[in-house]
């Protein structure tokens, strides 16, 4: 890995994309396109946690607080970017981790497992016996143990189409994602607009603080989202 200088004033966006790159083995090609249109995204944020971000981060906080059996969905993107504090959620929220891929092979799930297990974490997914119903990609395929008796799923770095059939299985579905306007943002029940590295630890906070919040709007949540970004755009 080719560490960016300390001093650069993005040097921590440098280092993500470095993070994806060495992880080219287990990151799918197109998970680098998905990434860089969330730090266009990002930009649009200041590259900072907003405050309405921080009222969906709360409101997660309360889900997995009451969750029953609460699980981590993470792809490959999520794991070379965040495995340490995905580790971290599971380990003060009691969440399971399986990982869930659109673009799934036999080596990638079990490379991703490895990456997990190097960070304390027995990740699920290796052997999926159950199915998300209504989707026909790759990532139908899931754990009964996991996600498939699951009754709130994270997950962050998502595609809209999973996301839906999530909540069509009513599951309670907290999504982490940078972009409002996708078919994720708009259909989780609880949406961080957020990068991923700066609201999880954020999220695992709260859980320990047991800050959460109780009354929580997504729809206003994300228009707020909106409105923050057009007052930055024209400050």
């Amino acid at each position: 890995m080719v560490l960016p200088p300390k001093d650069h004033p993005r040097y921590k966006s440098l280092l993500a994309r470095e993070k994806l790159v060495e992880a080219s083995d287990v990151v799918a090609k197109q998970g680098l396109i998905a990434h860089g249109r969330g730090e266009a995204f990002d930009y649009l944020l200041g590259e900072q946690t907003c405050l309405p971000a921080l009222s969906s981060i709360k409101a997660a906080c309360s889900a997995l607080l009451i969750a029953k059996n609460p699980v981590i969905s993470v792809n490959g993107n999520v794991v070379a970017l965040a495995a340490r504090e995905v580790a971290r959620l599971a380990e003060v929220s009691g969440a399971k981790v399986e990982v869930n891929l659109f673009h799934r092979t036999p080596e990638r799930v079990i490379g991703l497992t490895k990456l997990m297990k190097n960070v304390g974490v027995d990740a699920l997914g290796e052997n999926a016996d159950d199915l998300i119903p209504g989707l026909n990609s790759e990532r139908a395929k899931c754990c009964s143990d996991g996600i498939g008796s699951a009754d709130v799923v994270l997950v962050p770095l998502e595609d809209g189409d999973r996301c839906e059939a999530l909540v069509n299985m009513g599951k309670q579905v907290i999504a982490i994602d940078l972009n409002p306007l996708s078919r994720t943002a708009q259909t989780a029940h609880i949406t961080i607009v957020d990068e991923v590295t700066r609201c999880l630890p954020l999220l695992s906070d709260f859980i320990k603080e047991k800050k959460g919040l109780d009354i929580f709007d997504n729809k206003k949540c994300l228009k707020d989202v909106l409105n923050y970004i057009s007052d930055r755009l024209k400050s």
